[in-house]
């Protein structure tokens, strides 16, 4: 038995996961390598490697001839007969060839091919092992900056954290760890080149997959995500349960499940919305917390037309028009903001609509809307003020029977 090879095996297959089959297949190549090297030829060489006990024998096949007119491939009925006394001319004869005998050049290059071999199945290995994760998050160690990207080491390979796929407001410090999107996973010759973000929009997902056991289990689905990474995420959930509401899922006792995925995203604010077939509905649920008149929506055009009480016009378009923008990204409608004063003198709604819903008097604003919507609530840019005050922001609609209610948590 073999032992020194067997340990160095069982290292290898250890630290590198690299198969013992695939390592005894390399040194019987790189023996065949060795032979050419030294003989000049490896046509007749045979290498017997025993895979349990790793011994292993190398042999020269020659043909028994009476004149030797080339030594690599013949052998004399003389040197024959040393070997097997029942050899004859013509027969083949199995001639052991000794490692021992090469020369530098030789024993070089066979030492080279097991190397590099070696190094092919490290790189197979990190490939196979990071391509599983390819569309999943990992965790990563910030090592250093290099020039605008930052390079991460992710335990057996390093990938890079471009500046097309950082968040702007995020600043790491070496040592740090953090989690990351992982893309993509390229074989190259250098070894596996991986493709990681933290601004993909999956990444939330996949957070919310981590955190919240519904989500991982199907009960709850993640129907739509939109993001503006490092600002606002809109997420669009629907429930397989009846039993299960999808927003309280995710939101979690005093917001807990939805607080951890806020913290790794280092504040960004979550907004989680019900889900809805209807695309009415659906983009009614997109624009909260604002609060919404009537949609419109045309399924073949991919339009909507949305109409929202004077007040809450600002609040539906959103800072720089980002409410809006990422409901038109959640929904794919893309939607058309008006305010009850503009429906009207469009020609949108009736005249006399809002005498017929009560809010207009003979002195004008009656002030019959709920509290929740009176123009205390907000501040003097027209932004709801608790909304703009919570930090992990988690809101909804329900849609009950007679109206819509607008429900709140606040992060503790």
């Amino acid at each position: 038995m073999n032992t020194e090879l067997m340990e160095a095996l069982t290292i290898l297959e250890k630290e590198k996961n690299i198969g013992r089959d695939v390592m005894m297949d390399a040194i019987e190549n790189s023996l065949i390598s060795a032979c050419k090297n030294h003989f000049g030829t490896a046509d007749n060489i045979k290498v017997i490697m025993d895979r349990e006990t790793c011994d292993y024998a190398v042999y020269a096949e020659k043909e028994v001839v009476d004149e030797v007119m080339d030594p690599a491939l013949e052998i004399s009925l003389e040197d024959a007969e040393k070997l097997d006394s029942a050899l004859q001319i013509g027969d083949v004869a199995q001639v052991p060839v000794h490692s021992k005998e090469f020369g530098r050049i030789a024993t070089q290059n066979a030492k080279n091919l097991i190397l590099q071999k070696i190094r092919e199945e490290e790189r197979k290995v990190v490939f196979d092992q990071y391509f599983e994760k390819e569309k999943d998050i990992v965790t990563g160690v910030v090592q250093r900056y290099v020039g605008r990207n930052i390079s991460i080491n992710l335990g057996r390979a390093d990938a890079m954290l471009t500046e097309n796929e950082q968040v702007k407001t995020e600043h790491f410090e070496p040592t740090e760890r953090i989690k990351l999107y992982v893309v993509e996973v390229k074989n190259t010759p250098k070894g596996p080149k991986i493709l990681v973000s933290r601004t993909h929009p999956e990444l939330v997902k996949r957070l919310f997959e981590a955190e919240v056991a519904e989500v991982r289990d199907g009960t709850v689905e993640i129907k739509s995500i939109a993001r503006e990474a490092g600002s606002r995420t809109k997420m669009a959930v629907w429930s397989n349960d009846p039993n299960v509401d999808p927003v309280g899922a995710c939101v979690g006792m005093n917001g807990a499940r939805v607080n951890a995925v806020v913290k790794e995203l280092r504040g960004e604010k979550i907004d989680i919305i019900n889900w809805d077939e209807n695309p009415a509905l659906l983009i009614e649920n997109a624009l909260s917390p604002a609060k919404v008149i009537s949609v419109m929506a045309d399924p073949e055009e991919k339009i909507a037309s949305v109409i929202v009480p004077d007040y809450q016009l600002s609040l539906a378009i959103g800072k720089e028009g980002q409410n809006a923008r990422l409901a038109a990204r959640l929904t794919g409608y893309k939607i058309d903001i008006k305010s009850e004063t503009q429906a009207i003198e469009a020609g949108d709604l009736p005249e006399n609509y809002m005498e017929q819903m009560g809010l207009v008097g003979e002195e004008g604003y009656t002030g019959d809307y709920e509290d929740d919507y009176s123009e205390e609530a907000y501040d003097e840019n027209g932004e709801y003020a608790a909304y703009d005050d919570a930090e992990g922001i988690d809101s909804a609609w329900e849609d009950n029977e007679e109206e819509i209610e607008f429900i709140e948590t606040d992060e503790e």
